[in-house]
């Protein structure tokens, strides 16, 4: 029997697995604090229905397989807020609007990334669906905000984007006749590139960095007032989260944010080897082919995990230990770890602790 695994995947063990669910119950009860209730969507539907919901690579990134009873093909999914989006657009098509939704589960990918090179990976999140408006996506990154500091993430940074920028300046006040070859040029910050296609589009790429100077670039270019109310969007949705984390702002940023309408954010934490989260607003089809407006979030929980500190206190209990007191150090706490047999050591158990005489000890 062999004990390798897939390529990009993995097996999650102790103390990591019991960290990472710690992290998605306080992640998910931040959540519920807020009134967003959870669903959970199951890992495999058919293809087809998945397909008109993955805005982004639709099912390129999904592995399909036949469905022996059905003799469909199904797709396992390789994003879970399409399924969510499903949810609220059919079994809660009723609700009353706008509808709030948690969720967290596995997620499997037919090719990962040389970067990101896990396959299977859990994601978590919120969306609020029916809303489109400054109130909602100063709600949800709020919400992001406070949810990975209960994780135990530290050092939170939150990145804004405008992904429909260029679109909407390449339809009004800067025609360009050039507008998808122009967005590469300005993700990638090709000044070169920018001024062979649009050289009016120049200073958006100066207009990055921390949020406050960004800001006013971006607003001293929008000579003719037609991002104003974006801008000022930004500005309100920036100030609910001020105190919470660095803000920087990107407005021309597009990698990863394709299916994203007025607003994108990435979330970093201390520690972290790459972003731990995205979110931004997009829109979500109606049963009746309608689009309808959302705002959301995703953590991507092995990120997070890496940039949280692991509490692995472990209480040993020697064999004379009263059961009533176990379970009083329990009710404080504290995991315990009862010996079994006389020979049985707070070493052998893996102990931080160990409980001696009526009082807790630290194993030296």
């Amino acid at each position: 029997m062999s004990a390798l695994l897939p390529e990009g995947f993995r097996d999650r063990l102790p103390p990591h697995a019991d960290s990472a669910a710690e992290i998605e119950t306080r992640v998910l009860s931040v959540a519920r604090s807020y009134g967003y209730e959870r669903v959970d969507p199951p890992l495999a539907e058919f293809a087809d229905g998945l397909a008109t919901r993955l805005k982004a690579g639709a099912l390129r990134d999904a592995v399909r397989f036949v469905d022996p009873v059905s003799q469909r093909t199904l797709a396992i999914r390789p994003d879970l807020t399409a399924q969510v989006a499903r949810v609220a657009a059919t079994r809660m098509g009723h609700h009353p609007r706008p509808v709030r939704l948690s969720y967290a589960g596995s997620t499997l990918r037919l090719r990962a990334p040389e970067l990101s090179p896990k396959r299977e990976r859990r994601q978590l999140g919120c969306e609020l669906i029916g809303l489109d408006s400054v109130a909602a996506a100063r709600e949800v990154v709020g919400v992001a905000a406070e949810a990975l500091a209960a994780a135990g993430a530290g050092g939170l940074s939150i990145d804004f984007t405008l992904p429909d920028l260029v679109d909407t300046l390449a339809a009004g006040p800067l025609p360009c006749a050039q507008v998808d070859e122009l967005r590469a040029r300005l993700d990638a910050k090709d000044a070169g590139g920018v001024a062979a296609i649009a050289p009016a589009y120049l200073p958006l790429i100066e207009a990055a960095g921390p949020f406050d100077p960004a800001l006013a670039k971006l607003r001293v270019f929008d000579a003719t007032g037609v991002l104003t109310s974006r801008l000022d969007g930004l500005q309100a949705i920036a100030e609910a989260v001020s105190g919470l984390a660095t803000l920087t702002l990107d407005p021309t940023e597009r990698h990863g944010f394709e299916y994203q309408s007025w607003l994108g954010f990435s979330l970093f934490v201390a520690g972290g080897p790459r972003e731990v989260g995205r979110g931004g607003t997009y829109t979500v089809l109606r049963e009746d082919g309608a689009e309808e407006p959302a705002t959301g979030f995703t953590l991507y929980a092995d990120q997070l995990g890496q940039a949280t500190a692991l509490d692995r206190r472990r209480l040993f209990l020697p064999l004379s230990t009263p059961a009533e007191d176990g379970a009083r150090l329990r009710r404080e706490g504290w995991v315990t770890v009862a010996a079994l047999e006389p020979g049985d050591t707070p070493e052998a158990q893996l102990c931080t602790h160990v409980w001696r005489e009526g009082s807790v000890e630290a194993v030296s």
